[in-house]
C-alpha cells in the first residue's frame, strides 16, 4: 500500500476535462500519425469496460489497464500485442498513444481523463462526467485548452437513440412551447449500503486495490466495495455518483 500524502497527490498531478457528445459507443477521431487506425488505450476492461473495448476493437488497441487480474488477462488474450498496466497513471506515459477510453469506477472518470487530455490524447469516458461539479468545471476549462487538438465525447448510451434525438428536436423547434420545468425519475431499485466501513479482508495478489482506491480516502481491502460492478459501487459517494 502507498502512503497516504501520495494518495493525497493523486488529484493534484492529474486533474479536469470536457467531453463533447453523447453517442452509444466510443467515437474516436482521428489518428495523430495519420495512419488509417488509432493507438488506442483502454482504461478499464471489465464489464461496461469490456463493451466499450469492443466497439473500438478494431482500432489499434496498444495498452491495457484494469486492476483486477481476471479480465486484464482476458482481454490481454484477444489483443496479444498490447502492453499491461493495473495502474493507469503509467499506461499514459505510453508514448505513441492518440487516445484513450475509460470506463472505470466513477471516482476516477476526471483524474484519468484529465491527465490523458493534458497529453494531447483524445478522450472517451463513460457516464458520469465526473464525481462532482467542481470536477467537470476542470475538466472543461483543460478541454478549452486544447479543443482544436483533441476530440472528447462521454458516452451516455440511452441518449444516443432516435427516440431521445427526436424530442429534443421537437422541444427546440418550440413544438410544446416554452420549457419552464422538467422532472426526471429512475424506475432502477438499488439496496441500500448498509454498513458503510466493512472489515479488513486479505487483498488478493491479482487485485491492486491502491490503485482502485485513487483519489478516494484510504481504507482496508474488502470486495464489498467493487464486487458487483457499478451497482455495487456507485451506491457509496466515495467512489460513485449513486442511481
Amino acid at each position: 500500500m502507498t502512503n497516504t500524502s501520495t494518495r493525497r497527490e493523486f488529484l493534484r498531478t492529474s486533474s479536469g476535462l470536457a467531453i463533447a457528445g453523447a453517442l452509444g459507443a466510443p467515437s474516436m477521431a482521428y489518428a495523430s500519425s495519420g495512419a488509417d487506425k488509432l493507438n488506442l488505450g483502454i482504461i478499464g476492461v471489465g464489464g461496461r469496460g469490456g463493451g466499450n473495448m469492443n466497439q473500438v476493437a478494431g482500432e489499434n488497441i496498444q495498452a491495457l489497464c484494469d486492476v483486477n487480474g481476471a479480465p486484464l488477462a482476458s482481454a490481454k488474450s484477444r489483443f496479444k500485442d498490447a502492453r499491461v498496466f493495473t495502474d493507469w497513471r503509467e499506461l499514459l506515459e505510453e508514448p505513441d498513444l492518440d487516445g484513450v477510453v475509460i470506463s472505470t469506477a466513477d471516482h476516477h472518470h476526471a483524474p484519468a481523463a484529465v491527465a490523458a487530455m493534458r497529453r494531447g490524447l483524445h478522450v472517451y469516458a463513460e457516464k458520469p462526467l465526473s464525481h462532482t461539479v467542481a470536477e467537470a468545471r476542470l475538466m472543461q476549462d483543460v478541454y478549452i485548452e486544447r479543443k482544436d487538438k483533441i476530440a472528447t465525447q462521454m458516452g451516455t448510451q440511452i441518449h444516443a437513440s432516435e427516440n431521445y434525438r427526436r424530442v429534443v428536436e421537437l422541444v427546440r423547434a418550440g413544438a410544446v412551447g416554452p420549457v419552464k420545468e422538467a422532472h426526471v425519475w429512475c424506475s432502477r431499485s438499488i439496496n441500500a449500503v448498509g454498513t458503510p466501513v466493512l472489515e479488513a479482508q486479505p487483498e488478493p495478489e491479482d487485485f491492486d486495490w491502491d490503485v482502485w482506491l485513487g483519489p478516494a480516502a484510504e481504507r482496508p481491502y474488502n470486495q464489498g466495495y467493487w464486487k458487483g460492478g457499478n451497482l455495487n459501487w456507485n451506491r457509496r459517494w466515495e467512489f460513485g455518483n449513486g442511481v
